[in-house]
């Protein structure tokens, strides 16, 4: 008994580590399988428990993963069949699944999450709540991280991933990838919702429970296998690759971010880099543009050196611009416009930008630089602080510090001395 306690704190962190890496894995075959979220939910929980008693027992099985997956899926049939009024539901289900899952479903179990996002990307949802859905049920984000995203708050995010719930099975949604056909309305949800867990793993500055811009290009990886040839897809993915080859780079020693033009392309993840220029050159040759091909090439444009091809990205944001005209897109036209040396254009479209992004806290940090650029210090100085107080992360707080300190030492009056001679 004295080695009990142990032993099941070692199981409870395998299990742990097991949920961490697979969970969304795991979570989507479930609630694939059942066609309900709650009901894949509390399978996926009653197999946690029943793997921290049966695992400290008799050892960790060969795949854990298909463990988890087997007794979820006996949980869930259980508890259809101890319910009357799931009866009809319960007697579909056996058909289609053994009783003793344990020996019959296959020890690869499939990957699902795909099928999961399509559902969850389903025309008939708002786009907030299709993307919301799909952070909560294939990453696995908590209900608040999801409000902060979205500057909701964690009552009414949760009130909105429920509805979502309920709406899909009242509806009777498939949980499927829908044939080709059906693409058209659901791809631009689905390519816009992958990246944005890449980049919501890109943005953190801890590691957080795994590694989302890895889940996120896997994601990208497995839509372009079942839908090959696609050049939006091909353009995420590129767009992916290149920003994902420049993380080691992202932060420097002291915890600051380091733009784009500054980092050190020596420790850039060289075959990365090839890699998604490759395929957005394959993209780019199909001669369908659009706007995830676009962000692509401006993100290579930015990792060109000696430096950056601004002009070139100021053709690329115009391009974008027909796709995508929003504040955000003008905003970042106009800081590629300010580098190609117009400065006072740029500062015009910035200030038509105020009333939109008044509360955006890389507008004060665009204006600062401009400013800045155009001597204009006082103003570039309030602007600066402006954004420090309202930065998002330490990351980006430190660089805004930074770039104030530099500011304040180059505008210091300067003392002058007479020399004997």
């Amino acid at each position: 008994m004295k080695n009990a306690v142990p032993k099941a704190i070692a199981v409870s962190h395998i299990i742990d580590e097991v949920l961490r890496r697979d969970r969304g894995r795991i979570l989507s075959g479930l609630i694939s399988r059942f066609g309900d979220f709650q009901m894949g939910e509390d399978a996926l929980q009653e197999a946690s428990v029943a793997a921290l008693k049966h695992w400290g027992r008799v050892g960790i099985p060969h795949d854990p993963v298909a463990w988890l997956m087997k007794v979820g899926l006996n949980k869930g049939i259980d508890q259809i069949r101890s319910a009357q009024r799931e009866a009809i539901r319960a007697n579909d289900l056996a058909i289609s699944t053994p009783n003793h899952v344990y020996e019959d479903i296959p020890e690869t179990i499939p990957d699902e999450r795909l099928r999961l996002i399509f559902t969850c990307c389903h025309p008939a949802l708002e786009e907030k709540s299709r993307i919301a859905l799909t952070l909560r049920t294939v990453c696995h984000l908590t209900t608040r991280e999801i409000a902060a995203a979205f500057l909701d708050n964690e009552q009414t995010m949760g009130q909105r991933l429920s509805r979502a719930k309920k709406k899909i099975r009242s509806k009777g949604i498939s949980f499927s990838v829908p044939e080709s056909e059906g693409w058209t309305e659901r791809l631009g949800t689905v390519l816009s919702t992958i990246y944005l867990i890449f980049t919501t793993g890109y943005v953190r500055e801890d590691t957080g429970p795994r590694d989302l811009c890895e889940e996120g290009i896997f994601l990208m990886r497995l839509l372009r296998k079942l839908c090959p040839n696609e050049p939006e897809i091909e353009g995420a993915l590129a767009l992916m690759l290149l920003t994902d080859a420049r993380r080691v780079a992202r932060i420097d020693g002291d915890g600051a971010i380091v733009p784009i033009e500054e980092q050190n392309e020596e420790i850039w993840q060289n075959d990365m880099v090839a890699e998604g220029r490759s395929i957005l050159e394959d993209a780019i040759g199909r001669m369908q543009p659009g706007p995830f091909q676009i962000k692509a090439a401006i993100a290579d444009c930015h990792m060109l050196r000696p430096k950056p091809d601004w002009p070139q990205m100021s053709l690329l944001y115009r391009a974008l611009w027909v796709f995508e005209p929003t504040p955000v897109v003008a905003l970042n036209w106009s800081v590629v416009i300010a580098e190609t040396g117009h400065y006072e254009l740029a500062l015009q479209k910035l200030d038509e930008l105020q009333s939109k992004l008044k509360n955006y806290q890389p507008w004060y940090a665009a204006r600062g630089h401009i400013l800045a650029k155009l001597g204009e210090f006082s103003g570039a100085r309030n602007a600066y602080i402006q954004a420090i107080d309202t930065a998002p992360s330490d990351a980006s707080r430190k660089l805004l510090e930074r770039k104030l300190d530099i500011l304040n030492l180059s505008n210091q009056p300067k003392c002058h001395s007479q020399r004997s001679e």
